[in-house]
């Protein structure tokens, strides 16, 4: 039983400009096909090798595979179906399998439009795809598919969704296979080293309209950190990485859990530099604790922020939320932690005002990067429903974070770009002359002057926001921007067939709202939560409470 994965080539000029991000995925379902004797694996990293279709269409010739496995973001959907065709093409015998969270949630619209595809795999991909390996392997395919729970597949002119699958219990039971990675190819610019994408916890146990974390994984499961600390030391000793970002959206949400990964990573002295997404209210909850972050190794945080837009909606809200922004900026920058403020704009209400109030609100926090997002509302988000007509963009390889989806009432799309470039060339000039050269020394320094490193190679090469390919060179170039969208593609069909979070901590009114970008919300866990998914995330034995907060149940 030979299976063939294959990370499609999709590039946007996003976060990738900081480097090679290694696909996690594969080494998860690898290491769970190893664990069941399926060892006969190819991995091809066609974004890595930004491998053309001509080299992927080689390559899949050069296999026999009795499998082919493909996953997908939005953004990457389309590469993803034509992988597939392709693979269907030069063996038609071979079971083409796709999964990640846009076909887990727009399977109807994939099956339609790609009926190549023989199967689905909706959710998290380690069990269910040993099944679907195990049912090939002994030739029960076409009659027992229906039986394996998660997938969804084409039978005739009928799409069917199988009842959906139990999430993964036993988080720490999962060995991933990171040796199926070429890891020379996986290096993080700014310092120079391997980086690796690790995960502590699966989920968030809120349920925001805007966020799409809480729908894929259905639950929130959180990993014993000592696990998670070995499968570092393990990255560290046997594939030289120098550096990693936790996957989570939010890790710190369950600070019990995070200060204990942190003292686990102090006792273990590894000597590894690490990032992580999280929010402006955990910082401040864990002001005393932000020492031993440090001291753990912690050198870079990404903070959420609400867009400006929305902010002036409510001046009260308003002037309380900057002045927190502004303190978990300055008391992360005093212990000695490189801070990043995550600025969303782009949405319907934009303004050339609000844009520049942005780039003021950078300069006053004085973070030491800034990051400005175009508002992308995920296909399968109850946002974009609720959005109707707002939306009038659904070509979804543009849904990447540096192309307007939605167009602002005030400008058109192209002055929305050139307003951000203007905001992004002022704050990174300022902080070239002014700032990362004067930064004091040691690796707080040496880690700003890599992140410019990034920055600039990335603007010389024409790829960072896509700008080379939507012929964007400037404010004389803004009339002649385009982004080619593709006008062919309309509104998908909702899938008929969808899943509800075992938990329900949906928030109301003007909160639930707020848009905010990646860890910009300001819930609390209650102790009773964080141990319970503990319990739930891990192998621990201890019976659950008799009323659980939080039930059992990607991007």
């Amino acid at each position: 039983m030979r299976i063939l994965l294959i990370h499609p080539n999709y590039h946007s000029g996003g976060a990738e400009i900081a480097g090679n991000w290694p696909p996690a995925w594969v080494a998860y379902l690898a290491g769970s096909l190893k664990k069941i004797g399926y060892t006969d694996l190819r991995f091809i990293d066609a974004m890595t090798n930004h491998l053309d279709e001509d080299a992927i269409r080689k390559m899949i010739a050069e296999e026999q595979p009795d499998i082919v496995g493909c996953t997908a973001i939005t953004p990457s959907i389309y590469k993803a179906e034509r992988i597939l065709q392709m693979a269907k093409e030069i063996h038609p015998a071979a079971v083409t399998v796709l999964g990640g969270i846009h076909a887990t949630f727009m399977y109807q619209q994939v099956l339609t439009e790609a009926p190549w595809i023989d199967a689905i795999v909706r959710g998290e991909g380690e069990e269910i795809f040993q099944q679907v390996v195990k049912t090939v392997d002994e030739g029960r395919w076409l009659q027992d598919r229906g039986t394996i729970r998660g997938i969804a597949y084409t039978d005739g002119a009928k799409i069917i969704a199988t009842p959906a699958a139990p999430t993964v219990k036993d988080l720490d039971g999962i060995d991933p296979d990171w040796g199926v990675l070429e890891w020379e190819k996986y290096q993080y610019i700014p310092m120079g080293k391997r980086v690796a994408i690790p995960n502590m916890a699966r989920g968030c146990p809120f349920t925001c309209s805007f966020c799409s974390q809480w729908k894929f994984w259905r639950d929130y499961r959180i990993r014993d950190p000592k696990k998670v600390v070995d499968e570092i030391e393990k990255l560290v000793k046997e594939h030289d990485v120098g550096f990693f970002i936790l996957a989570d959206e939010e890790p710190t949400i369950n600070r019990r859990k995070f200060v204990q990964f942190c003292e686990e990573l102090i006792a273990r002295d590894l000597g590894i530099l690490w990032g992580i997404n999280t929010r402006v209210t955990d910082i401040l909850r864990d002001e005393a604790l932000l020492p031993l972050f440090r001291k753990a190794g912690l050198i870079h945080v990404s903070l959420g922020t609400e867009a400006a837009a929305q902010l002036n909606l409510d001046r009260f809200h308003k002037e309380t939320t900057v002045a927190q922004n502004k303190k978990a900026i300055r008391l992360l920058r005093e212990a000695g932690i490189v801070v990043e403020a995550q600025f969303i704009v782009g949405l319907e209400n934009e303004t050339a005002e609000t844009l520049e109030e942005t780039y003021r609100m950078a300069q006053d926090w004085k973070p030491d990067l800034a990051n400005w997002s175009m508002y992308t509302p995920w296909p399968f988000s109850d946002l974009f429903q609720e959005m109707g007509d707002k939306v009038e963009i659904f070509d979804f390889e543009k849904y990447n974070f540096v192309t307007p989806i939605v167009k602002p009432e005030a400008m058109d799309r192209s002055e929305l770009l050139d307003r951000v470039m203007n905001n992004y060339r002022r704050f990174y000039m300022r902080k070239a002359l002014f700032s990362y050269p004067w930064a004091g020394t040691g690796e707080r320094r040496r880690y700003l002057l890599g992140c410019l490193k990034a920055f600039l190679k990335s603007g010389f090469e024409r790829k960072f926001y896509d700008l080379g390919r939507v012929n964007y060179w400037g404010p004389q170039s803004r009339q002649g921007v385009n982004f080619k969208f593709d006008a062919k593609r309309e509104r998908p069909v909702q899938s008929v067939v969808q899943w509800a979070p075992k938990h329900d901590r949906t928030m109301k009114g003007e909160q639930q709202a707020q848009i905010m970008a990646c860890g910009g919300g300001t819930e609390q866990m209650t102790d009773e939560e964080m141990d319970l998914a503990g319990i739930e995330g891990g192998t621990a034995s201890a019976p659950p409470p008799a009323s659980p907060a939080v039930a059992p149940a990607v991007h």
